[in-house]
């Protein structure tokens, strides 16, 4: 059957009013869907000298206790603001596995690296459902402003075990569910409480909460 133009429109127009199916979001899914394949811009964000006041990267590094010749792995490494912390806490013998779903993000990293004299930091492209982590490679996971922006953390979580060394540690540091001078929107945070009944179910006890962050929880877990 041969349409004209007009009958064409009026199917076209009825189809738009049409509403879209509802999309199934999961309580553990995340809150935040951004796009990050502009790293130059996204570093203005991140490496804005002005964090480093309230998000006091070495004193995080501090609390997480590394040891010269152990493997940290920085899931959702973004722009690399804490690379070269975390490369001088496991010195030279360890390793910084800098992992990142976004190509770009990660074509950064390793420039970064090279920039900056830390061969021990090594750029990990991740799938968006898995880290790609070697079975049993780090001691520590260290996962900040990221949890929220994960789909079926649980899932995730849970998968996320296999990776870490025996009396290895996964720390999890998001925003405080509250108003914040720095920040994404609210209804982007998660609570703290929501978190830790996320990391049970994935098989995890909570066993160290520092307090070393103005804006953000900071949780340490081992599985259980």
């Amino acid at each position: 059957m041969i349409w004209s133009r007009r009958r064409l429109l009026v199917a076209l127009g009825a189809l738009m009013l049409v509403p879209a199916p509802a999309v199934s979001r999961g309580r553990d899914d995340a809150t935040s869907h951004r796009r990050f394949d502009d790293p130059a811009e996204w570093a203005k964000v991140f490496d804005d000298p002005a964090r480093d006041a309230w998000q006091r990267p070495e004193r995080v590094v501090a609390a997480l206790g590394l040891r010269p010749g152990q493997a940290v792995a920085d899931l959702g490494a973004g722009t690399g603001y804490f690379s070269r912390h975390l490369s001088r806490a496991v010195g030279p013998a360890g390793a910084v596995l800098a992992v990142d779903p976004e190509p770009n993000l990660v074509a950064w990293l390793r420039d970064r690296a090279e920039r900056e004299g830390t061969p021990n930091v090594v750029p990990v492209l991740a799938s968006r459902d898995t880290p790609r982590l070697p079975h049993g490679s780090v001691d520590v996971v260290l996962v900040v402003d990221t949890y929220h922006h994960l789909d079926a953390r649980v899932a995730y979580f849970e998968a996320l075990r296999a990776a870490l060394r025996p009396g290895g540690r996964v720390a999890v540091i998001d925003w405080q569910k509250r108003p914040l001078p720095v920040g994404p929107e609210m209804d982007h945070k998660l609570a703290r409480e929501q978190v830790v009944e996320e990391m049970g179910r994935a098989g995890y006890a909570l066993v160290e909460e520092p307090d070393v962050l103005p804006y953000q929880y900071f949780l340490i877990f081992r599985p259980r």
